[in-house]
């Protein structure tokens, strides 16, 4: 009845969108700044009190969105899902078809972790809110799947292992970078997600890093559960022909083929590879099966868009680790809802065209045509095919010895003997891979420290560390290049010699596996040659330029599209809001200012693309794809509801309107975006 303290909604506001752009800015540095501008003494209720009336506004945002909403027609189930990035899902009925009709990328992220409340020795406050909005997907849909990978009896401990499946056999050599380079180790070694809730998050984005869905890891790491689940809803929304990335895809691949959800996948088409940056640390026989850019129809996908999620959500860690399930999720959906704001405002940033003199020039100094780049691409698979047909040969002689011991063989080989020779020859062979496994790994961790050091949020005295550690690895790896090379000048025939300055050309470390050369000598091979495998890299690169291309003209139409759908049908509603409810449509005016700006800007980019020299693109505007999933009918080439249900128009006054509406379209765009760019300059 008589308050003593007062938060006004604009300071709710300022710092719901300060909180936004800054993750680190808490209710507590909020607290304590707006206790500096009133000239009182900070006390930790007050902190409290804001953190109460921050909960209300944002309630009461969004019950707003609720109404907005259910009068826009977007409150039909999965709505946010097909319309949250136009580039990727608003599928046209007339364009062509891809290979791939959509691409998302999945993975999971241990930073916003919640701890559990009774390592205090305390109990929870009871709080019976929930999340609201659909990013999530709920614990008890995700433990559905939690008995996808069988249990093996005679194991007793707890573990994920679920990326050891068997090998291929028709692929021998595809899943053993797995074991090499784990992403998700065994629970049972994993003692700190007994102190945690919720240990960490899985997500799936788009290719342009819109934030599609997302589930929370209970105390656990990256469980098979968690991708299956999503996949499971992206199957459910988008259909057939999808592609994911996921930095283990190459061996969840099998695991999801052996799942439930195997046939269905199977069936619609889908296809997982390994995203651009783990792909690079796959051994290479396993780069030429899952790697996006050997994989035709991926385009630039570079399927890495859940890292930069992750780069922006990490800043949220200190806020939510000891909040309560509620706050947490409201955080994280907060920050999500923002990045997804602002990666539509980003959404037509990229290049266009195509760059192929470089290759061309290869080309013309090698000698080589793009038929020969396919051919390397086939011989160097067949090449590392049998090479891991070699290495199971080497495990098998290695079983025969152990059984020979067990058995008391004892019978010696005699100095100069033909088996004492080719014991030599393989030790000195297991010496040369020794060397050369040291060096990768000291080459793997230089690169790691290389990207930490230059990362955001990198504090000084830890660089200085980084500094130091980089000067002792270069060090040792010079130590480690000398014993290769002693170990590659003792092989017959000869191994190629490293020097230091080639260590900073090898960034991608399926280069190593060439020189694990087992019987075979490679070094003549055209596929083989720097120069040739450097031509290789960039046709497949320019192929899949190509293919950008193609998936550019398709989204930029679908962009276009749904801007001019939307326009549309927000302004019919504003019209109509007007009549039944002032103030909701003063709110949906006010919201509708700021995208109306962004499209603005878009329009004008896009018209700016259609006028270049070489678009190869449809110009203009499309018809939606009638999809059940939405509740307001797709109008017939962008014309309003009451023109395209009016049976009494003629085709001729249907075009001219729809010119004129066009028309006048573009003009208010361009004068906007004229505008806006002004400001700017």
């Amino acid at each position: 009845m008589y308050p003593s303290v007062a938060i006004s909604l604009c300071t709710l506001a300022a710092y719901c969108q300060s909180h936004r752009t800054c993750p680190r800015f808490s209710i507590q540095s909020q607290c304590k700044t707006l206790c500096y501008l009133h000239d009182i003494p900070y006390r930790p209720y007050l902190k409290m009190q804001f953190s109460a009336a921050y909960d209300i506004f944002l309630e009461i945002l969004h019950h707003i969105s609720q109404c907005l909403r259910q009068a826009l027609k977007r409150d039909t189930i999965n709505w946010r899902m097909l319309n949250t990035c136009p580039a990727c899902f608003y599928k046209l009925d007339d364009e062509p078809a891809l290979d791939f009709e959509w691409l998302v990328s999945i993975d999971g992220n241990n930073s916003l972790k919640r701890w559990d409340s009774s390592i205090y020795g305390t109990t929870a406050r009871s709080d019976s809110r929930t999340a609201r909005s659909d990013y999530w997907i709920h614990a008890d849909t995700v433990d559905k799947f939690e008995n996808e990978v069988k249990s093996r009896q005679t194991d007793l401990r707890n573990d994920d292992d679920w990326e050891d499946e068997p090998t291929d056999p028709d692929h021998p050599g595809a899943f053993t970078c797995v074991n090499q380079w784990r992403n998700a180790g065994p629970d049972s070694h994993k003692k700190m997600f007994a102190i945690f809730q919720e240990s960490g998050i899985f997500i799936a984005s788009c290719r342009h890093r819109f934030v599609l869905l997302a589930c929370d890891m209970i105390r656990s790491g990256e469980l098979v559960k968690y991708p299956i689940a999503i996949i499971d809803k992206l199957l459910t929304v988008y259909g057939k022909n999808g592609g994911c990335a996921y930095n283990i895809g190459c061996a969840f691949s099998k695991t999801l083929a052996n799942s439930t959800l195997g046939p269905r996948a199977h069936d619609l088409g889908f296809r997982m590879m390994v995203g651009a940056f783990h792909g690079h640390a796959h051994n290479q026989r396993c780069q030429l099966d899952w790697h996006p850019m050997y994989i035709s129809g991926t385009g630039h996908t570079e399927g890495k868009g859940c890292e930069h999620i992750f780069s922006a959500s990490n800043e949220l860690a200190h806020s939510t680790r000891h909040a309560n399930r509620f706050h947490r999720h409201q955080a994280i959906e907060e920050h999500f809802a923002f990045w997804d704001a602002d990666k539509y405002a980003a959404l037509m940033s990229g290049n266009y065209f195509v760059e192929t003199a470089e290759l061309e020039t290869i080309k013309a100094e090698l000698r080589l045509s793009d038929n020969d780049f396919p051919g390397f691409f086939d011989q160097e698979c067949i090449y590392l095919d049998v090479n891991s047909s070699y290495a199971k040969l080497q495990h098998a002689e290695g079983l025969v010895a152990h059984c020979e011991t067990l058995l008391s063989v004892d019978e010696r080989w005699l100095i100069g003997g033909d088996e004492y020779k080719c014991f030599k020859e393989e030790a000195t062979l297991g010496k040369y891979h020794t060397a050369l496994d040291e060096l990768e790994c000291l080459v793997v961790m230089r690169l790691f420290e290389l990207s930490k050091l230059s990362l955001s949020g990198t504090g000084y005295k830890l660089r200085q560390q980084i500094s130091k550690a980089l000067q002792r690895r270069s060090d040792a790896i010079r130590n480690v290049i000398n014993c290769y090379n002693i170990q590659a000048a003792s092989l017959i025939p000869l191994r190629q010699m490293i020097a230091w300055k080639d260590i900073a050309e090898y960034s991608f470390l399926g280069e190593f596996d060439l020189l694990c050369d087992s019987r075979t000598d490679i070094q003549d091979k055209d596929w083989a040659r720097p120069a040739h495998c450097e031509a290789t890299t960039k046709y497949f690169k320019l192929c899949r330029a190509r293919e950008e291309i193609i998936r550019l003209n398709i989204e930029i139409r679908q962009l276009r599209t749904a801007i001019h759908d939307e326009t549309i049908d927000t302004s019919a509603v504003i019209d109509e809001l007007l009549v039944a409810n002032p103030l909701l449509a003063a709110e949906l005016k006010r919201q509708w200012r700021s995208r109306a700006a962004i499209n603005a800007v878009h329009t004008y980019q896009l018209d700016q693309i259609e006028r270049l020299f070489g678009f190869s693109g449809i110009s203009g505007i499309g018809t939606r794809l009638a999809n059940p999933a939405f509740s307001r009918p797709v109008n017939t080439n962008g014309a309003s509801s009451a023109q395209a249900e009016n049976p009494d128009s003629s085709a001729s006054e249907f075009h001219d309107i729809e010119a004129l509406d066009r028309e006048e379209h573009k003009v208010v765009t361009k004068d906007m975006a004229d505008f806006l760019y002004s400001i700017n300059d």
